[in-house]
Order: C-alpha cells, then structure tokens, then sequence
C-alpha cells in the first residue's frame, strides 16, 4: 500500500498541472484504491491487485472471467 503522503503529493500535483505550473509528464498513475503506481490498468484505474478482487466479485461491467 502506498503512503497516505504519497497519495496526496499526487493530488497536488494534479492540481498543479491544471494551472499549468507542473510538467504533466511527471505524473504517476495510481490505483484509486490503495494508491499503487505499479501495476495500474487505465481503463478501471485500478491495480493488478484490486482489478482481480473486484472482478471476481463480479463489481466490474463486462468483465468475465477467462476459460478454456
């Protein structure tokens, strides 16, 4: 999990970045839940972690799971 203080720098800087006084480049996708950097799928804006919990519980439109 990442650190609350990490999270919130992010926030910031998004702020930031909406006047135009922060490079966009340097942003850092996270996951809304637990705050992640890696793993991060963009269409749910969730982690690998998170995306596998809530699909399985069936909290995700239109994903099913794979078998073959």
């Amino acid at each position: 999990m990442a650190k609350t203080s990490m999270m919130n720098k992010e926030q910031t800087r998004r702020g930031l970045v909406a006047k135009g006084k922060y490079p966009k480049v340097r942003l850092r996708n996270r996951c809304i839940i637990c705050g992640r950097p890696r793993g991060y799928h963009r269409d749910f804006g969730l982690c690998r972690i998170h995306l596998r919990q809530y699909a399985h519980r069936g909290l995700l439109p239109g994903v099913t799971k794979a078998s073959w």
